[in-house]
């Protein structure tokens, strides 16, 4: 009876398996573009230090990397 089930539930297993893996791929998706994103601020920051960008760039910069950064850890609640 066992082996019955098993071939019954074969389907409905392989999906919910399935789903999980796309899941932890959008998950480590995620956080591989928000560490990005992380980088590119620093990136920025040091720009701005050394005089590469003026302020007011620097400002349109960093509110769209923000904007990102808050929509993705907004995503994760």
């Amino acid at each position: 009876m066992l082996i019955v089930d098993d071939i019954l539930l074969f389907p409905a297993k392989s999906l919910v398996w399935l789903f999980r893996e796309i899941h932890n791929a959008a998950l480590q998706e995620t956080a591989r573009e928000s560490d990005m994103l992380t980088a590119q601020l620093s990136e920025l920051y040091m720009m701005l230090e050394t005089g590469k960008i003026t302020e007011a760039e620097f400002d349109a910069r960093e509110k769209l990397l923000l904007d990102r950064l808050d929509e993705i850890q907004g995503s994760d609640d």
